[in-house]
């Protein structure tokens, strides 16, 4: 039975997504009203991203220092800041506030990343893989009330099309920041504080940390830019928006949905195993891509893109937590959610220069060589770990 600090953890997760969900929502939206130019109206969004990047590194240390309690209300907080300056910007129709509300509220999602690594702490290491498909798991809940919670808010201030949804964000992050302060995290301990600290350069040196991160940007990039440019590629075929937004919706469910099993895969075969049944996964999405353009065609390359994603990239996290010491915990996750959550937004930004620039079928084609570098520095990662293996016996 997993500990109740990993069932609140996944809580905190669900109401993180959803709030992220609802943001993605209304954000390029509201820039395309009250930017001043219309080349401007994605800004707020990219500074989501950067806000979430820049995060990661300084909320692993603060956590090794302070404890994860500290980290995870500090972000909350800053998550209830973010959205009410975002709501006081939407209110004014102050573009440049809106803007420093986006950046805050992404600095909150980026803290929050760390729960899955939060999860790990507070069970034995046989329960480790299940405690990260439960954490992720929480998208589940994400999924569903997300886009609802999108549409109910706009009832909660008819002045304003978009104001109610930030009324909606801040009460997700109220509970949550209430959620984290009643739940029993563990405190870092002297070892995690001053023990022996390598520098990137030795930790690089592992088969195993290389291929983890590697499939873990990959896996998060790749699903990313073609999500990203799935709905660009349905319009162009003649879909209607309601079909697009269908397709995503079980793109989002496959994404989260497996993690309730993912983790007892992992321990029953293995976290390469499943990485490589990710990659494998995301493969297949290309090639769906390749035979048609009806909607079954869209939803079968979603879902498994959904589907390869979850595999590879909570595979990808267990594998990392066999590669550091206690003290090293926060610079090798900051250093890997830095890199991952960098590629996604590498991914986001160039889906649809590339979708106009190369199209559809040659745009998922693109993506075989990057995926077929993750799978190889996971079998080379294996293959070194079983020669340690029987070198020790």
């Amino acid at each position: 039975m997993l500990p109740i600090t990993v069932w609140g953890l996944a809580l905190g997760q669900a109401l993180l997504v959803t709030g992220n969900i609802l943001l993605v929502s209304v954000t390029a939206l509201i820039g395309q009203r009250i930017a001043p130019d219309l080349g401007l109206a994605t800004l707020p969004a990219a500074l989501q991203f950067l806000g979430l990047m820049s995060a990661t590194l300084p909320a692993a240390h603060l956590m090794r220092w302070f404890g994860r309690k500290i980290g995870f209300l500090t972000g909350n907080l800053i998550g209830v800041s973010g959205a009410v300056l975002a709501a006081v910007a939407l209110a004014q129709a102050s573009f440049v506030l809106f803007c420093i509300g986006t950046f805050l509220l992404g600095v909150a999602i980026g803290v929050g990343q760390q729960y899955r690594f939060a999860a790990i702490e507070g069970c034995s290491p046989a329960q480790h893989p299940r405690a990260i498909g439960l954490v992720m798991g929480g998208g589940v809940l994400a999924a569903i009330l997300g886009p609802n919670l999108a549409i109910w808010s706009g009832h909660l201030a008819p002045q304003s099309d978009y104001l109610g949804a930030f009324y909606v964000l801040i009460g997700l992050y109220v509970i949550t920041t209430v959620l984290i302060a009643s739940l029993p995290l563990r405190a870092p301990d002297y070892a995690e504080q001053h023990g022996e600290v390598r520098p990137y350069r030795t930790l690089l040196r592992q088969p195993a940390l290389v291929a983890a991160v590697t499939a873990g940007a990959i896996g998060y990039g790749v699903m990313v830019l073609v999500m990203t440019a799935t709905p660009l590629a349905m319009q162009s075929c003649g879909f209607a928006f309601d079909s697009a937004a269908s397709i995503i919706q079980w793109h989002v469910l496959g994404m989260f949905l497996p993690s309730f099993f993912t983790g007892r895969l992992i321990a029953r075969f293995g976290d390469t195993r499943i990485i490589q049944i990710g990659c494998l996964l995301l493969i297949a999405c290309v090639l769906l891509n390749q035979l048609g353009v009806t909607y079954w065609h869209f939803w079968m390359a979603l879902v498994a893109l959904g589907v390869g994603w979850n595999f590879a990239f909570i595979g990808a996290t267990t594998l990392l937590t066999h590669t550091y010491f206690p003290a090293e915990k926060a610079k090798v996750q900051g250093m890997n959610d830095f890199l991952v959550f960098g590629f996604s937004t590498v991914g986001a930004l160039m889906s649809g220069q590339l979708q106009a620039l190369v199209g559809w079928e040659m745009l998922n084609l693109m993506m075989l060589p990057a995926i077929a570098l993750a799978m190889v520095l996971v079998a080379w990662s294996a293959h070194r770990l079983r020669r340690q293996a029987v070198a020790v016996q």
